[in-house]
């Protein structure tokens, strides 16, 4: 990118400084957490080329500075843009330091990118953390909150928690939210579910936790969902997720993704088994077991 601001001042290399600015001041609790909201996104560019609207990875590039400036030996990455963050995984795929996992549209690696399958689990030293929720099915049905929802309570958190992270960054696309068209995205995940995804993230490290903007095209559903992660972040009362994605199991794709997930994770994070044969579970109806009920 050659162009500049009038000012002189290239807008990817302020995106990034941002980025790693706000995450050494969390990291070194001078603020308490943070968004970044910048343009242009990062997760698509790889170290040869630009990609998909990307130039630098501002999240890698962040976690670099954590460990090379904060000394952090363990850093999650989490990332729910609806496409897979094809560089991410290729900068840390060695590296066990930083965990990233990633839950995206995939259809078979038609969808763009076209990286990012479950057997995708890392190599060398770095084997076991990297992990893909690479979602199936065409949008037959889309998937939304109930899926988002069940990803995070079985797959995300419990390997999370496993880790114990001392700092976590969101690669927080918002192109999966409804609003988005087919080729753009074509879930229907809602504002509130974003909330309540980064408020279960806060319970990691001490709640060190950076979100930075990837992608989102549709400028009602971007900011509709971004101000919820503000309002998660900040404390403030998040509206509850439509009690019927609460009731609603994960449809047929998607329970066909969380199986193989689980079956390929269970050898690097053994904990992740117990989640086998919950899966099947509405949130609420898990809560309820796990509470002795029913």
């Amino acid at each position: 990118m050659r162009g500049t601001h009038k000012s002189g001042v290239c807008p990817t290399g302020l995106a990034v400084g941002c980025v790693v600015d706000l995450s050494l001041k969390v990291a070194a609790r001078e603020l308490k957490n943070g968004f970044a909201v910048v343009r242009p996104p990062g997760h698509h560019a790889e170290s040869h080329q630009p990609m998909g609207f990307c130039y630098f990875n501002s999240v890698a590039i962040a976690a670099k500075q954590l460990r090379e400036k904060m000394k952090l030996e363990k850093i999650l990455i989490v990332d729910w843009d609806v496409h897979h963050g094809n560089s991410t995984q290729q900068i840390f795929y060695d590296d066990p330091s930083v965990l990233y996992i990633s839950i995206h549209r995939h259809d078979s690696g038609n969808f763009f990118p076209g990286t990012g399958s479950i057997e995708e689990c890392g190599q060398n030293k770095g084997q076991g953390y990297n992990v893909n929720i690479a979602f199936g099915g065409l949008l037959t049905p889309p998937m939304g909150d109930a899926e988002y929802l069940a990803a995070f309570r079985t797959i995300i958190m419990p390997i999370a928690r496993e880790f114990r992270p001392e700092a976590v960054l969101v690669s927080s696309g918002f192109d999966a939210a409804m609003g988005h068209p087919a080729p753009l995205g074509g879930y229907q995940v809602s504002p509130a579910c974003y909330g309540h995804m980064t408020r279960e993230l806060m319970s990691l490290a001490d709640g060190k936790i950076v979100l930075a903007l990837e992608g989102g095209y549709e400028l009602t559903a971007i900011s509709d969902a971004a101000e919820m992660c503000v309002k998660a972040l900040s404390g403030d009362e998040l509206p509850s997720v439509q009690e019927g994605e609460l009731q609603r199991p994960s449809c047929a794709p998607a329970l066909e993704t969380f199986e193989e997930v689980l079956k390929t994770q269970a050898k690097y994070w053994p904990v992740v088994q117990k989640y086998l044969g919950t899966i099947q579970y509405s949130l609420m109806e898990a809560q309820k077991k796990r509470n002795g009920g029913g």
